[in-house]
């Protein structure tokens, strides 16, 4: 089945009891294999036998991107590399990369969980897949090919870029859904666009997209866009990729694949635990990875978890969609600010494009805003006067909603650099010794 009914329709109950049993021998394992887990389990007097319930888990040191960066490239493993069958890696654009190590049976198990998303999103065996992730190094390509293959659909392994190629494959192999970035989706209707090609009269029904936050409103963009549904994938390269939780048919929260991971959220500067339902930074911990699991890892995406009945059937924990990261958020003048937030109340305003860019300056002492953001082609042909009156706009419905005064900026058509991967948001001109 493409779909595991035993594991995602179970009892709340029954599932608990099978987490606390893989966490236990998880935890075990890694004492037994991991010289960085055995020392900080030393350092802080934890033993394997002291987790007795699922709450326990708050005893376990937790882990951060330095760790692995620290102990790059394979220090974290806990087999030999004679059983490593593949190893994945971040981009390490800022440092040593991210490694992951699998194993045969971790590869199984990632596969189990990206055909359940696909399953999830109304996927089908008879469907046209074109996967135009990257593929490569990054967790996302092969990840999402995996899924499609074991799901028996015909995969098309576009990678990313290309983009009138894919619009073109699109038309020819009569695709059915799409994979890649929710900024690339966007990149691919608006070459369609410009080509005259009515990207809402082909059969593509359905997009997955993932590997950058993305809002509410701009999930509405790529739909109102395209005529298909957006549903999201969500994962980490430390955890493995993409799989990690998954949309349903509701788009009301991605359902968590309980039976490999245990998800937690902390206040992101106590790290206390915090009652379900609470917003919070979210902290995983793999139950079955055998490779390199991971404990306690920090993901630093901000969100909240939710136990609720769906409609789907499913009964694994609902997380909230990535509400923003605790590295990516800016303080302009004394107020939290996602780039999240800023992408929402863009897309609020008829007149621009959601092509954005954040950029983040020094004034004196203190940090200044600078929103750069696409006119319309109309709007911006219409002169310096209409361009002004949009920018008081922007400006007046960002104060409205955050309190903060911010520079508007509003640019020419195509000014700003379309992604074929994860966008860049945000810039930060201030002196490195400032930030």
């Amino acid at each position: 089945m493409p779909w595991n009914k035993e594991f995602e329709c179970m009892p709340m109950e029954k599932m608990q009891k099978f987490q606390l049993e893989k966490l236990r021998e998880t935890v075990e394992w890694v004492a037994k294999k991991v010289p960085f887990y055995k020392k900080k389990f030393k350092e802080l007097g934890i033993k394997p036998g002291d987790i007795k319930s699922l709450e326990d888990v708050a005893k376990l040191p937790v882990t951060i991107k330095e760790d692995l960066r620290d102990n790059y490239p394979f220090d974290l493993c806990a087999v030999p590399l004679k059983d490593v069958v593949r190893v994945h890696a971040s981009s390490g654009t800022t440092g040593k990369p991210i490694t992951g190590p699998y194993t045969q049976d971790d590869l199984d198990q990632w596969t189990e969980c990206m055909t359940r998303n696909f399953w999830a999103a109304g996927v089908r065996p008879e469907d046209v897949v074109q996967n135009a992730y990257g593929h490569g190094l990054f967790t996302g390509g092969l990840g999402f090919h995996q899924g499609a293959s074991n799901m028996g659909c015909t995969t098309v392994p576009t990678s990313a870029g290309l983009t009138e190629r894919q619009i073109t494959l699109m038309k020819d192999f009569g695709t059915d859904i799409l994979c890649c970035t929710p900024s690339y989706a966007l990149t691919i209707a608006e070459r369609a666009e410009e080509l005259k090609v009515d990207i809402k009269a082909l059969p593509v029904r359905a997009g997955i997209f993932g590997a950058e936050p993305w809002t509410s409103q701009m999930r509405d963009e790529i739909e109102a866009r395209m005529g298909i549904k957006a549903m999201e994938a969500y994962g980490l390269t430390e955890l493995g990729g993409p799989g990690v939780a998954f949309d349903c048919s509701e788009q009301n929260g991605l359902h968590v694949n309980e039976d490999h991971y245990l998800a937690e959220i902390v206040d992101p500067a106590t790290l206390e635990p915090l009652p379900i339902g609470e917003k919070g930074e979210l902290i995983f911990t793999s139950l079955q990875r055998r490779a390199m699991p991971m404990i306690r890892y920090r993901t630093k995406d901000i969100t909240r978890l939710r136990r609720e009945t769906c409609s789907c059937g499913r009964t694994f924990l609902k997380m909230d969609k990535v509400f923003g990261r605790t590295d990516d958020m800016l303080i302009i003048s004394g107020v939290n600010v996602f780039p999240s937030q800023i992408e929402s109340l863009l897309l609020d305003i008829d007149e621009v494009e959601p092509q954005y860019r954040l950029i983040v300056r020094k004034k004196g002492y203190l940090d200044q805003l600078v929103v750069q953001v696409e006119a319309k082609g109309e709007v911006y042909k219409a002169g310096k006067e209409k361009q002004s009156e949009v920018e008081g706009k922007i400006m007046g419905h960002i104060k409205g909603n955050m309190g903060i005064s911010v520079e508007v900026n509003l640019v020419e058509p195509k000014f700003i650099a379309r992604s074929e991967g994860k966008a860049l948001r945000v810039v930060d001109e201030r002196p490195k010794q400032l930030r």
